[in-house]
Formats: structure tokens, sequence, C-alpha cells
């Protein structure tokens, strides 16, 4: 018999075992011959959807299907249409897996994964947290996650939830109140490992800082942190590290692919090879070498219901000069495509750069405990932060002059205090938001 995790999955019709022999025998496949493995499988897939699916078809149209970068590049508006009309021969909405994407990147659809497919998603997961003595079976999860709010989708959150060992923190409110409780529970429970979205586990971390307290000296069994969903920058994963007195974990992935890269333990951001290729494209959509930057597209190798196939995930990435066919590595994630800020000179320029400029003034002193930068005109930007005071004059004309310096001048901003930041349905803090688009 299954363990209670494993068993759920099988129950759902999700053959895991099938899956894991699958994954095991890729594992198998030495680095030299591992190249012709993923060309194979790159072929193989796309035959199939032209031999089943008609709209992968069409989209095709007249290219050369035998060469690779002949193929045209799949965006998440290709799939603004009924998942029906989508789907591959022999697969109807009840005998796949179906969920719907975040909206993150503007463009939410839903979308399908054959059972077998998502299968070795989770055979995947499972192996890359059991890098960190993660057992899905075993481990308790601290969990900070939106939820739904509505019976059904909260019933259904919660009983996921006791199948999957996890107990789930409220991130909508994360006032020193709520953090309190939320530090009470640590106290109390064995917890094994954090996973949840960036922005509100640096809340606790900051919490956690406040009142100078290292969290493994109220929870012990602590074993790791993952953080997902957001960007994780290099002094917040510092603090995390140090008030939880864990390895933070970066995980980066999509839930219409798979997990796409995760920090392995030697502190490299590896790609997942096994079921995805990653490639880095210009934005004449030419393949990039390892170490420049470029748009991230992603074939999924297994999926046979709906074609996910030289997919623009809407990122902008790096992959490492080290990397290799078995062992792609990434080096930087450096947002999404849709966060670049249009400026009066007729510049663009990464959203998170006038975040990450502003984070390096703003929470010097620990007042700020979260912003985040709205683009309201060509030439205006709205700075919405939380803090026990407002900021100085001072440190107003520190973040204005340190812009100015990186993007160019004749900017205005607008400095908001609020006492909670708008977060989407589902829990995520957006750092950079255009309103102009």
């Amino acid at each position: 018999m299954f363990p209670l995790f494993h068993f759920s999955l099988w129950l759902k019709g999700f053959p895991i075992k099938k899956a894991q022999t699958e994954f095991d025998h890729i594992r198998t496949i030495p680095e030299q011959d591992y190249q012709l493995y993923i060309t194979q499988k790159r072929e193989e897939i796309v035959q199939f959807h032209l031999n089943h699916n008609t709209s992968y078809q069409k989209l095709v149209g007249n290219a050369n299907p035998k060469s690779w970068e002949s193929l045209p590049v799949m965006t998440k508006k290709d799939f603004q249409k009924p998942l029906q009309e989508r789907l591959s021969k022999g697969f109807t909405v009840k005998n796949v897996y179906v969920n719907k994407t975040s909206g993150s990147s503007g463009d939410p659809f839903i979308f399908a994964k054959d059972k077998f497919s998502h299968a070795l998603t989770w055979v995947n997961i499972i192996e890359r947290f059991g890098w960190f003595g993660i057992d899905f079976n075993q481990s308790l999860q601290a969990r900070f996650y939106g939820i739904p709010l509505d019976f059904v989708g909260n019933s259904k959150e919660l009983l996921k939830d006791f199948l999957s060992h996890r107990y789930r923190f409220p991130i909508f409110d994360l006032s020193d109140k709520v953090l309190e409780d939320v530090l009470l529970q640590f106290s109390r429970k064995r917890f094994d490992y954090i996973n949840g979205y960036t922005s509100s586990i640096v809340l606790f971390a900051k919490f956690l800082q406040q009142k100078n307290i290292v969290l493994t000296t109220v929870c012990p069994t602590l074993k790791c942190c993952v953080v997902t969903s957001e960007m994780l920058f290099d002094n917040d994963k510092i603090l995390l590290e140090t008030q939880f007195g864990v390895p933070v974990v970066n995980e980066y992935g999509a839930s219409e692919l798979d997990l796409i890269a995760f920090q392995n333990p030697e502190g490299e951001w590896q790609v997942n090879s096994e079921t995805l290729y990653v490639e880095i494209l210009d934005e004449q959509n030419n393949v990039l070498p390892h170490g420049e930057e470029g748009r991230v597209v992603i074939t999924s190798l297994f999926n046979k219901a709906h074609p996910f196939i030289r997919y623009d995930i809407g990122d902008i990435g790096i992959l490492d000069e080290q990397s290799t066919a078995k062992k792609p590595l990434l080096k930087k994630l450096i947002g999404r495509t849709n966060d670049v800020a249009l400026l009066p000179s007729g510049k663009k320029s990464p959203g998170l750069t006038f975040y990450y400029v502003t984070k390096s003034i703003i929470e010097d002193d620990g007042n700020v405990k979260e912003f985040v930068i709205k683009q309201t005109k060509i030439d205006t930007f709205d700075i919405e932060y939380v803090s026990e005071k407002a900021l100085t004059s001072a440190q107003i004309q520190a973040i204005e002059k340190a812009i100015t310096t990186y993007l160019e001048n004749g900017l205005n901003f607008n400095f908001l205090r609020r006492e909670t930041l708008e977060r989407s349905k589902s829990g995520k803090l957006k750092q950079f938001v255009s309103l102009l688009n």
C-alpha cells in the first residue's frame, strides 16, 4: 500500500509508480547521451501533437517540423480559446488534469496535462524536496499560501493540506498580531519545512528580526525554507537564513508546466531537464548562448493532452555558462517580460530595476515592511509602502536620486504610506506594476 500522500495521487488516477519508473530511467541516462535523449523526446512530442492536435497543426502551418528552430514560439495568447479546442484527440476534460494559471502575466488561461505527465511532475517535486530531507508522506509543512474563500474551493484546499501534511497560515493579514500567532504555532508544532510566497515569508522573517528571535530556537525540527512564485533578492535570502537558521531554497515553477528550476544543496539553481527543455531566446526567436539574457521558452516533453512546445512563459532569464544538457543551471531570473517600465525618453527598463534600487535604500533602518511600485503615467510612479512611521524627506530624496542615476531625469514619484498592500486573489504580491498597458 502507498503511503498517504502517494496514495492520494494514485486515488486521483495519477499513475505514480509508472511515473517513478520513467523518472528513474531518465536519471540513469549518462551525460554523453543526454542531448540525444532531449532531441528524441522533442521530436516525439512534436510529432504526437502534429498527428493528434488540430490546434497545434494550425499553429505550425507550413513550418518544417524537422527543423526545431523553425517551429513557432507559443505564447499565452495562443491559449485564449476553449480548452476543448486545444486538447489532443483521445483526451477530454474528464480524463486529464485541468487547472488555471494565476494570471500574473496578464493572460490567465485554463490548461490540461495528461495524468501520466502530471504524475511525473509530482515525482520530480518529491525528488527535489528530498534533497533537503523532506518526505511528503511524513514531513510537516508550514504553508504560507493563499486559499480560496468560497466554501467548495476552501474545503478542497484544506483536504489537500491534510493529505499533504500541511498547516496553512493566512497571508492576507500579516499584521504583528497575526504573526505572533504564527510564531506560537511554530513553538507548538514540529514543522520540518516552510513553503510559500516569498513576500509573506520575508515579512515573517522581519517580524522575527524585530523580536531578535531565530526560528530554530523555537522550532528545532525545521530543516529548510522553500520560497516560490515571487522574486527572491540576495539580501532577503540572507535575512531568511539568518532569522530561520536553515537553508533557504529558491524554487521556480509554472503550474501549466512543471517545476522549472530548484536550488540544489550545492546552491546551484538546477533546471529540470528530465521533463522539460528550456531555451533562452532573443526577440527574433534565435537561441542565445549560455550566459546571455533573453526570454525563457520551455517545452513540455511529456504532456500529450495539451501542447506546450517552445512556449514563451513570459519570463526573462539567463542560463549559466557551466550548463550541460543533463544539468542546465539557471544563472539568473530577471523578471517577467510584461514588467517593463516605459520612460519619457523612449527607454525601456525592467520594472524590477526600480524596485531593486528603491529596496536598497528603503529598508536600511528596518522601518519599511514591504512596498510596491506602480507606474501610473509615462513619467510618474507611485511607491506604496507599509511602515511603522512615514519615510523621511532624506530617504525620499535618496530614493529619487538613486532612481535618476540608474534610469533618467524628469521622473515624478508619489510616496504613499498604506496600512496594507493590495495582493492578488491568490495572495501574491507583485513588486512592480505598470498601469499604462
